[in-house]
């Protein structure tokens, strides 16, 4: 019987950028400057889409957003809660996750094909931000 491989998706940088015009819209809408970083499956920067005026601290926060959405296969802002919620061992957890409120993993027919994270206002505002690239990319898959 021949091995037999599954079929895997992923994201192209087409689908990255479509995920990040629709966060800059979100974010120019609202007044927000911001990050917006779109990795792939293995955290891998396929995008890094900074706004005019955004602090500069907000590129790795951005790209650790995504990553560990990606990594943790889960909104960043469950890291962020549990955390909130005192259980500070996770901050043992290995691969550098960071714990904020505004990465989210980007899933296709139910695989996980990257992530997507925002950095630049309130953690809150961000993951906004992020839903925005996240709701695009879904709408046009549709």
């Amino acid at each position: 019987m021949p091995l037999v491989l599954p079929a895997k998706k992923s994201l192209t940088l087409e689908a990255a950028k479509l995920m990040a015009a629709a966060a800059e819209a979100t974010a120019a809408r609202n007044g927000w400057k911001v990050v917006v970083a779109v990795v792939d499956d293995g955290g891998h920067a396929l995008l890094v889409h900074r706004l005019d005026g955004t602090q500069s601290s907000s590129v790795p926060t951005a790209l650790g957003k995504a990553r560990s959405a990606v990594a943790y296969k889960r909104p960043t802002r469950i890291l962020e809660e549990m955390i909130n919620q005192g259980r500070f061992s996770f901050l043992s957890a290995g691969g550098d996750p960071v714990a904020l409120q505004g990465g989210l993993p980007v899933e296709v027919d139910g695989q996980l094909v990257g992530g997507i994270g925002v950095s630049g206002v309130k953690a809150s505002d961000d993951e906004i931000v992020a839903q925005a690239g996240l709701d695009a990319l879904r709408e046009a898959l549709a």
